[in-house]
């Protein structure tokens, strides 16, 4: 009997997710369940050690301190001004707007990594003025959703943050070689908006020579600065430092979260009221995660000991096709998982359990790491259960239906899947920058 305990684990898991029960007490109650069926009172001896073995973790200090900062950014109107100014920056062009989103979005991904809050900020403030524009409701959509989803590969994204402290990987190389493939999916954003826009101008236009009048060359260069250095400062000093070894991604994290502070200050947005809600926010966001890992460390302790990593290692490299047999396997059920689970949940339920089958099968734990986020990246945007999806619907205007939305992301799944493929292909993509940096 005892054999099968793990197996149950796993079914009663996916039971109770399904019924609705939160994750974070499905994990704990189902680990203490079966701990005690498994070793008996001696089980609580154990415990202790593993979860503050886990929660002593110096990386994970970065997780409320990169949310703290994107809260504050958030708070701060600086993507407001951002879309304002860059709209105006590509508006002759025809879907400068669109354009506008998606290099607004990378910057917002750079700044905050947390996918929820920006989709919900981009599509409050960039639709309206999108559907104004008389931007097809498709493009409009897609290129939203798209470009909010970057927090999950552009650093400083949290889903790297927490992949590396479990995989055992630098987070500052993780960072690294996550950055040509988050510019390359921006190069192939920009590239099918200006396409299509190309070959369907009515549903991309151009702004208006009246529009483009109202404001000269100097002031729309005084703008472009004045929207564009603050956030770019931000991000150079919080990267650059991991980047050049001036800090760890945690000491990086808590000089971002200073200086979006600093920034809402500057502009003019500080107040009591708006700390009380960025702490509580960031308070909301961190527990909600932390909860998540005590009980995965939990589930996973048991797990374990029980021998279920060992019956799942045994099953998965006895799968056919080899290590790329294995990928394929293993990316196809985090792709299912990403339609009912959060990043967060994902990772530290399955990742921890992977982690040793990637080493055994000596795959490259850099490149497997950046694989997953994209894999979560596009598992988010894709219909019909996909996360952003929802955000982005639950602020839409009464006009804009589901299946708009729907068929506007397809497209974007579309460069998603070819965005993978080449790192898939070209692993060098994602290991040649930090082989540079860090040799």
């Amino acid at each position: 009997m005892a054999e099968f305990l793990p197996f149950l684990m796993f079914v009663a898991l996916a039971v109770f997710i399904m019924i609705g029960y939160p994750v974070a007490f499905t994990l704990g109650g189902l680990a203490l369940v079966f701990g005690l069926l498994g070793f008996g009172l001696d089980f609580f001896t154990l415990l202790p050690m593993r979860i503050w073995g886990r929660m002593s973790s110096f990386t994970l200090v970065a997780v409320p301190l990169f949310i703290f900062m994107g809260v504050f950014l958030d708070r701060s109107g600086l993507a407001e001004d951002l879309l304002d100014t860059m709209a105006l920056l590509f508006g002759r062009i025809r879907g400068g707007v669109a354009v506008s989103v998606v290099v607004v979005g990378a910057m917002l991904a750079a700044s905050t990594g947390i996918m929820g809050a920006t989709v919900v900020t981009m599509g409050v403030i960039s639709l309206p003025l999108m559907l104004k524009r008389k931007y097809s409701t498709e493009l409009a959509t897609g290129t939203i959703c798209a470009a909010s989803t970057l927090g999950q590969i552009i650093p400083p994204s949290i889903s790297l943050v927490i992949l590396g402290d479990i995989m055992g990987i630098s987070v500052g190389e993780l960072f690294m070689g996550a950055v040509i493939p988050g510019l390359m999916l921006v190069g192939l954003y920009i590239a099918y908006i200006l396409i299509y826009s190309w070959r369907h101008p009515e549903s991309a236009p151009g702004l208006s020579d009246e529009e483009m009048a109202s404001i000269t060359p100097k002031e729309l260069t005084v703008r472009v600065f004045k929207a564009l250095l603050p956030p770019a400062g931000l991000i150079l000093t919080v990267l650059g430092s991991i980047f050049l070894g001036v800090a760890s991604p945690t000491e990086a994290a808590s000089v971002g979260a200073l200086g979006a502070m600093l920034l809402t200050v500057v502009r003019g947005r500080m107040s009591l009221d708006v700390l009380k809600d960025v702490m509580r926010q960031t308070t909301r966001f961190t527990s909600m995660a932390f909860l998540i890992l005590l009980g995965a460390t939990t589930f996973g302790l048991v797990f374990r000991f029980l021998g279920g990593d060992a019956a799942l290692k045994h099953f998965v490299s006895s799968f056919g096709g080899g290590v790329w047999g294995v990928m394929i396997l293993v990316m196809g059920v985090l792709f299912v998982l990403g339609f009912f689970l959060d990043f967060i949940e994902i990772t530290f339920i399955i990742m921890p359990i992977l982690a040793p089958i990637v080493d055994h099968l000596g795959i490259n734990p850099m490149w497997f790491c950046i694989l997953v986020c994209l894999n979560f990246q596009t598992s988010f945007l894709t219909p019909p259960f996909g996360f952003a999806l929802f955000y982005l619907k639950g602020v839409c205007p009464p006009e804009v239906q589901t299946t708009q939305i729907y068929k506007g992301i397809i497209p974007f799944v579309a460069i998603q899947l070819t965005g993978m493929m080449l790192v898939v292909v070209f692993p060098e993509l994602c290991t040649w920058l930090p082989g540079v940096l860090f040799k």
